[in-house]
């Protein structure tokens, strides 16, 4: 028999159905285990991202047995087809599936090596947001303005990704408020101070800092004042981000400190 005679064996068209069935109920049982998951990390909230990649981890699993399943039913393997078709099949199917194959590789690696977690707040190649999905192929990153950004996982292999919160709950927020040179600098570091340590969203468990330097906005000198402090969850990061300015403008308008501005001396 040649080779397209073994190939064509292979496949048992009567097992179709059987095979689809299982591709069917696979993924009923991945959406069911994402929602399950989903659902305990909303109910236990201090667990939430760990809950999360067990998810992850669980789902992998579901597709990869699911998958091999369906494959096996409509596919008789034999010691003879695989020695006679083996190093063909392993050229052809490679070359057709290495992005594939070097995606799936790579998102076991993000699942063991753990780079970022599912929750994380992640910057890659310019985008931020939070990793909502780690899969089989891809990653899924949704934006602070709810778009969703698909990336592959290979790509994550050779670039390179900051993670603000490295799978804790909690992470560092950093926000800049500018002065003129010539305010009462006490009294507005005291105001961000309160500010940042009075607000809902911050974790006082953890280190907070105002940091005063001088720096160049719009070709005229201005104070900067740094505040960084932790919230108490990623998804507070923007209302965290809200209150404490909220709480500094109107801070700065009732002591009447001035934002930057030129000054004009006289000689």
């Amino acid at each position: 028999m040649d080779s397209s005679g073994n190939l064509f064996s292979l496949f048992q068209p009567g097992d179709l159905p059987y095979a689809l069935l299982i591709l069917v109920i696979t993924l009923v049982v991945a959406r069911f285990t994402r929602q399950l998951f989903d659902g305990l990390g909303r109910r236990f909230t201090d667990k939430r991202l760990v809950i999360n990649q067990a998810g992850s981890f669980v789902r992998f699993g579901v597709f990869l047995i699911g998958g091999l399943s369906a494959t096996l039913t409509v596919l008789e393997v034999t010691p003879e087809v695989l020695l006679a078709l083996g190093g063909t099949i392993a050229v052809s199917v490679g070359f057709a599936l290495k992005d594939l194959v070097s995606s799936i590789i790579a998102g076991l690696i993000i699942l063991i090596d753990r780079p970022f977690q599912v929750g994380d707040r992640v910057t890659f190649e310019g985008w931020y947001g939070e990793i909502s999905h780690i899969g089989l192929r891809s990653v899924r990153l949704v934006t602070l303005d709810d778009t969703q950004v698909t990336i592959p996982n290979n790509r994550f292999l050779t670039d390179s990704v900051a993670s603000g919160n490295a799978g804790s709950v909690e992470m560092m927020v950093q926000m800049d408020f500018y002065v003129a040179i010539d305010q009462d600098l006490a009294v507005a570091k005291s105001i961000v101070a309160e500010a940042l340590t009075s607000s809902r969203f911050v974790s006082t468990a953890r280190p907070w800092s105002v940091s005063i330097s001088q720096v160049v906005q719009e070709n005229y000198f201005a104070l900067r004042l740094r505040a960084k402090a932790y919230v108490l969850d990623v998804a507070f990061e923007k209302a965290f981000e809200t209150d404490v300015t909220e709480r500094v403008v109107e801070g700065f308008a009732a002591a009447k400190i001035q934002p930057p501005a030129v000054l004009h001396r006289s000689c």
